[in-house]
This record gives C-alpha cells, structure tokens and sequence, in this order.
C-alpha cells in the first residue's frame, strides 16, 4: 500500500488538480515553445508562453511546472492546438479570461537543491517581466501559480522576490517579485511539518515507509574554495538555518502580494497545518490572503468548477482586470 501510495505521489505531484485530457480545446491560443529564460552549467533553462488569440488583457501569470521539486517538460506536450494535461483547467480559464501564461520549467531535483532551484524561479519572473513588451504584458501585474512544490516555489516568490544589486545582464536587473499568488497544498515551515517542531523528513519517512523521494532537494551543498568541491552541508544547527531560509513562513513582510491559498483537509502528504501556519503569519502582517479548504481531498484532486472559478478571480481580482 504504500508502495503504490509513493508512486502515486511521484507522479501526481508533477500537476495541479486536473480533469482528463479532453477533445479540442474550446479557447483559442498561440503557442511559443522552450523559449530559453536562462543559461547554467551550459544548459538552457525555457519556458512555454500561452497566449490568447482573442482578449488579450495584458497581464501575465507564471504557471510553476514542479512536483517534488522535479520539473518534467514533457507534462506540457500535447497535441497541436490542444492544451497540455498539467493543469489545463486552470489554463484553460486563465486563457479564456485573456491571460498571458508562461509556464516554466526549473532545474530539477536530484540534481538541484531548493536554494538552486529558486535561482531559476527569480531568473523566469525577471525574465518575463524584463521582456514584458514582446509579450505584451504589464511589467508590473504579474502572478504566479503552481501545486505542492511548485506551490512552495509560487509562495517563495510572493514571499522573497528580490531586486539585484547592479548586475551585469540585465534582465537580472529587474525584479523577481510578482503582485499575486495562487498556492496549491504548498510546504510552507520544513522546521514545523504536521506539528511544532515537526521535521519534514521524518513526516515523509514515516508517511511512505522509510523513503523521502524528496530529500535530495534539501541535501544541500556548497562549494569549497579551496578544495574546489561542492560539499554536502553538514551540522543539525546549519541544515536547520536552511531549512527556515526555503521556508516561505519566514518570509512573510506586509508588502506580500494577495495570496489564495487552496488545500485539501486531509492531505497526507503536506498537511493543511502548513496552509493554516502561513495564514497566521499573513494575518499577522496585515496581508490580503485566503485559505479555500476542500474537504475530504487529499495530495491532488480532480479540479472543480468553483475552485477553477476562484482561483482565476482571485488573479482578477488582484491583477487589475475587469
């Protein structure tokens, strides 16, 4: 049971709440494929960019391809004119309302750690928001959406979003910060999972077994000048400083954008605790946010009507549309 239970988790998390693939889609969109946001290592990092043929209204919501931290380019193939399965329903309505999407594919775990990968997340935002013109977009009325890490990703950009110093390139000139945020089941505090003073590896173990499919994306690394190695970080008190550094509860501030945060009752995976610890923080802060509940639903769900409902309002609502 718990076997099957893990591989469920390993490929659900990959997308939000999603119905079946359906027929041809009712909206009309172009589509721009692998544009490349980034370059490291060598290799180029790309985002898809979905745009309505008609309506357009000018602003843009970056959609989080995430899941375990793992991003998987090829849960947005699909067929010409068709939408992709990773979350179409939510596409479908952001496009049907005139929304531009960009939906980005990060460097993926186990080769990446969290602090890399949110590298990534701050280099798309930029990106987008640097060559807001091409895509005829607001600079300025951006949001970002995605589920379960890729919720934890959405949050850290509501809640850490930052503006460079002067840089070389650029686009890394702009700011990474977005004006609205959706988060599905998202990890919120890794020092207090499930319960205070819960530690998000032993949930996991204890969830599936013994195994955390997901401990590579905290393994964290740093490099040593003087060995010229990335060695692995070690001592309870430094893991634990970074465990609260990727932790969006940390970084809440009362110049947060919006933030709808939508989570099932009886997630195993990531406890609804984690939606309820950073909605005090909100609260506490003075920041506009909501926590829609769906009950009975665990780790991913088919998408309902009035979810997909709320869940583009809430962009409406925040992003200055009509």
């Amino acid at each position: 049971m718990k076997r099957s239970f893990l591989l469920i988790l390993m490929m659900g998390l990959l997308v939000l709440p999603t119905l079946a693939l359906r027929g041809q889609d009712k909206v009309g969109f172009s589509r721009q494929d692998e544009v490349i946001y980034g370059r490291k290592h060598g290799l180029a990092m790309t985002l898809d960019v979905f745009t309505p043929k008609d309506n357009a209204n000018g602003v843009g919501v970056i959609a989080v391809v995430s899941g375990g931290w793992f991003s998987n380019r090829g849960s947005l193939v699909s067929p010409a004119g068709m939408l992709p399965r990773a979350f179409n329903k939510q596409l479908e309505e952001l496009l049907t309302r005139g929304y531009t999407v960009f939906a980005v594919v990060h460097g993926s775990q186990p080769k990446y750690t969290v602090p890399e990968i949110l590298e990534d997340m701050h280099r798309a935002v930029r990106y987008v928001r640097h060559h807001a013109a091409t895509y005829k977009v607001d600079p300025e009325r951006l949001g970002i959406f995605g589920g379960s890490a890729g919720g934890h990703l959405s949050l850290m950009q509501g809640t850490a979003g930052i503006v460079m110093n002067e840089p070389a390139n650029p686009v890394d000139r702009e700011s990474s910060r977005v004006q609205a945020v959706v988060a599905y089941y998202p990890p919120t505090d890794f020092l207090n999972y499930g319960v205070e003073g819960g530690y998000f590896d032993k949930h996991v173990r204890d969830l599936l077994g013994g195994r955390n499919p997901f401990l590579p994306a905290v393994d964290f690394r740093e490099f040593d000048n003087e060995k010229q190695l990335f060695l692995r970080v070690a001592g309870e008190k430094e893991i634990r400083k970074r465990l609260a550094d990727i932790s969006p509860v940390n970084h809440v501030t009362p110049d947060d954008p919006p933030t709808l945060i939508i989570h099932g009752d009886a997630d195993r995976l990531v406890p609804i605790q984690q939606a309820e610890l950073i909605m005090a923080r909100f609260k506490k802060a003075g920041v506009t946010a909501r926590l829609k509940r769906m009950p009975d639903k665990d780790h991913g769900w088919d998408a309902e009507a009035d979810e997909v409902k709320e869940f583009a309002d809430w962009f409406d609502a925040h992003l200055g549309t009509k």
